[in-house]
């Protein structure tokens, strides 16, 4: 009976510090650990320290022809700051918190009396690993020897724990920096993806208000060209639905879009534009502002090519200009009215919206360039930093070069 209850009771403490265990490493994984308190680059940067002064007691030593071996010197210092760094490290672990967090009555309460009290307490275990100092001195009790050690290396030891502190403060503090300024970019990249969103909803009313107004005209000469064109709306509609909220997409799927705009427009000017597509086969995987044609296209129409009877052209183009897209609109018409610069490209919602998502996606890396060819020819110029999407395109649509 009484070896069984020795063996349930050795059981239960097995199982006590197995918990203990357990507990200490969730408590190490669930803090946030700057690599500076990784326990294998904080105790080792400790270690290293004291491989320094033991290297710097050792040099000194024998300047003044005192014979003493360094390896026991490496010995001494190596495990003194050994063990103060597993202490430093320790509170961090346990009081990194409240360390940061503490204001100067809790520092002057609560943290001076625990730098004395780890002071004295690291002596008192490194004494227990060198009884033989202090070396070429009488016998000394264990007390007598950490007083030794206290009242040569107290003031040291205090700075070195006071150096700590400081340090988990400055980590902390540059923690709280680095959270702030990654929360600052997460909600500025926020309200990128907003304001890209609010264009997107302002582009798509706009672009199906002028659409159902051609077909509505469509239908009172053409009732079977404003049936097919209420195909191909449907068809674009499905097209954008699909796509939802992507912002950049291969250049293939957004020649797509316009052809099938284009096709709708062929509709509504039957006899009176020729429509040409023209890109160059290795831009199909290239990435674009989706629907960034389609507003260039429709100003091309309404304020160029509908003022025309007859032989109106539309060319679009993409070619590369090495790391560069170029897009191009070139359509005939009236021309552009004086007040239209190279530095003042367009105006209404159709040109204002291209030029606002350009400066979203981009910055500074694009450029939009609204220009008169000549007396009745206009051409709009996107340039684009080249990007690729991460799948090819299987399926092209018509267009060539």
């Amino acid at each position: 009976m009484e070896l069984q209850r020795r063996l349930v009771h050795t059981s239960r403490g097995r199982k006590r510090v197995e918990g203990l265990a357990l507990k200490f490493l969730e408590r190490i994984k669930s803090r946030s650990q700057p690599i500076v308190f990784h326990p294998a680059v904080f105790i080792g940067g400790f270690v290293c320290l004291g491989f320094l002064f033991a290297l710097q007691s050792w040099v000194s030593y024998r300047t003044m022809n005192y014979k003493i071996s360094l390896v026991l010197l490496m010995e001494a210092w190596g495990v003194q700051f050994l063990i103060w760094g597993v202490i430093c490290w320790l509170l961090w672990l346990w009081l990194g918190p409240r360390i940061q967090q503490a204001e100067l009555p809790g520092i002057l309460m609560g943290v001076l009396p625990l730098s004395i009290a780890v002071t004295i307490g690291e002596e008192m275990i490194w004494v227990l690993c060198f009884p033989g100092w202090p070396m070429e001195r009488k016998a000394m009790s264990y007390w007598q020897k950490v007083q030794f050690q206290l009242d040569a290396e107290f003031v040291d030891n205090m700075l070195l724990f006071w150096c700590t502190f400081f340090l988990i403060r400055g980590v902390g503090y540059y923690q709280k920096y680095r959270e702030k300024e990654h929360a600052a970019a997460q909600l500025e990249i926020e309200v990128v993806h907003a304001q890209m969103r609010a264009l997107r909803m302002q582009l798509n009313p706009h672009f199906l208000f002028n659409t159902l107004n051609g077909i509505s005209s469509l239908m009172r000469v053409d009732i079977a060209g404003a049936d097919t064109m209420l195909e191909q709306l449907s068809s674009l509609l499905r097209i954008t639905l699909e796509r939802g909220e992507i912002q950049l997409i291969p250049l293939s799927d957004e020649m797509e879009f316009v052809e099938m705009y284009l096709a709708i427009q062929h509709q509504r000017y039957a006899g009176r534009v020729c429509e040409k597509v023209r890109v160059e086969p290795e831009l199909h995987d290239a990435l674009v502002p989706a629907m960034i044609l389609q507003p260039i296209l429709e100003n091309a129409y309404t304020h160029g090519l509908s003022l025309l009877d007859r032989d109106g052209v539309l060319t679009v183009e993409a070619r590369r200009e090495g790391g560069l897209v170029r897009l191009t609109v070139r359509n005939t018409g009236v021309g552009l009215n004086p007040e239209f610069t190279r530095t003042s490209p367009g105006q209404g919602v159709g040109l204002a919206n291209v030029k606002n998502r350009l400066q979203l996606h981009y910055g500074e890396d694009q450029c939009f360039f609204l220009d008169a060819v000549s007396a009745d020819t206009v051409m709009v110029t996107i340039m684009l930093p080249l990007q690729f999407a991460m799948s090819p395109t299987r399926k092209l649509t018509g267009y060539g070069v």
